[in-house]
């Protein structure tokens, strides 16, 4: 049971109890995103309350919305995996430190709302450095990186991996984190553009998939392998992918955006190899999971974070009520970085869609 203090007890019921959040109808093909009124979520022992200022746009967003990566069981159904703004109430008298805290953070659902409930353990302080916006895009995508290059693939410094979708959110922050380990690192993109994005951020080989093989042109440029290889794409990079491993090298696959099916490849290279195939999500993992995952990577990198030798790239801010011009030029692949949501005051005589 939380213990809440006079202070506590003040905060909780000046907040309002209801708020406005972006609600899917009809997940699926046909799904639509409406505003809707829903209760103000109350924090347990071990949540903060955070009245939302701006939230990450991801691409488990728009498959929720399809209806095939529905949140974990007991979580929000609202979409929203990251988002920034301001304590503004606790569950237990030991978080009172953190009420009025400008923080950042991992949700399990519930960022496209005014108000988000985020697990004390996976609360980061925002940098003074670090905008409001910028913050928002931030939690999902680096600690994404960290988890698939450090902690899964094992990548060490002065080590080679490759970045597939290297102009994304995720492909951007990892590309930041692996250059301050004094990595090599190739990205595969979609377009010139995209390219001399990844290229400005330190990538040294981009190749430009559309235009040329990547495998013969990366087997040319690193021949010694990758020693990590971070996929969002499967389905029929995975062969690619075994082509340009190093010898005991991981393939951390994240995503399945080129099909869930891999085609018939020999498994006689991987085994000569001593490789490995990881599968990894992260908003399935257990708080105590997420919670070591924030500690090393703030441990690793906070200084970055601080000084800005590390920030998310965003490619374009939209107001919350704008999320399905945002979901629309996320799936078009167009995007460099990272899009957020702003969150605005109600409009005057704005309609609302009550729900419950």
């Amino acid at each position: 049971m939380s213990m809440l203090s006079t202070d506590t007890k003040s905060a909780l019921s000046s907040v309002n109890t209801t708020m406005r959040a972006i609600n899917v109808l009809s997940p699926g093909p046909d799904s639509k995103l409406v505003v809707t009124e829903l209760p103000v979520p109350v924090p347990n022992a071990s949540q903060v309350l955070v009245k939302v200022a701006a939230a990450g746009v991801n691409r488990a967003d728009l498959a929720q919305r399809a209806g095939i990566y529905p949140p974990p069981p007991g979580e929000s159904p609202i979409l929203g995996l990251e988002v920034a703004g301001t304590v503004v109430a606790v569950g237990d008298v030991s978080l009172e430190p953190w009420l009025g805290q400008e923080v950042f953070g991992l949700v399990p659902g519930g960022g496209y709302a005014e108000y988000a409930l985020l697990h004390s353990g996976h609360l980061l302080k925002r940098p003074a450095n670090l905008s409001t916006v910028e913050a928002a895009a931030t939690a999902e995508v680096f600690l994404t990186a960290y988890q698939a290059m450090f902690e899964l693939g094992g990548l060490t410094a002065g080590g080679a991996v490759l970045l597939h979708a290297g102009a994304s959110g995720v492909g951007t922050a990892a590309i930041q984190l692996a250059k301050l380990q004094q990595a090599t690192v190739a990205v595969t993109v979609g377009s010139d553009d995209k390219a001399d994005a990844c290229r400005d951020l330190g990538a040294d080989f981009c190749i430009n998939y559309k235009k040329a093989d990547f495998v013969s042109a990366l087997q040319a440029a690193v021949p010694q392998g990758f020693h990590v290889i971070v996929d969002p794409v499967a389905g029929d990079y995975i062969p690619k992918d075994l082509q340009l491993l190093a010898q005991d090298g991981r393939i951390v696959v994240l995503a399945m955006m080129g099909g869930r099916q891999v085609p018939a490849f020999d498994l006689a290279p991987m085994f000569k190899k001593r490789g490995q195939l990881l599968c990894s999500t992260l908003r399935n993992r257990s708080d105590a999971y997420k919670t070591a995952l924030c500690a090393a990577f703030y441990q690793k990198f906070a200084d970055a974070l601080a000084t800005g030798a590390i920030k998310p790239v965003i490619a374009q801010v939209f107001d919350w009520q704008q999320a399905e011009q945002a979901h629309q030029l996320l799936a078009s692949n167009a995007v460099v970085g990272k899009l957020v949501l702003t969150l605005s005051p109600p409009n005057k005589g704005e309609e609302r869609l009550k729900v419950g």
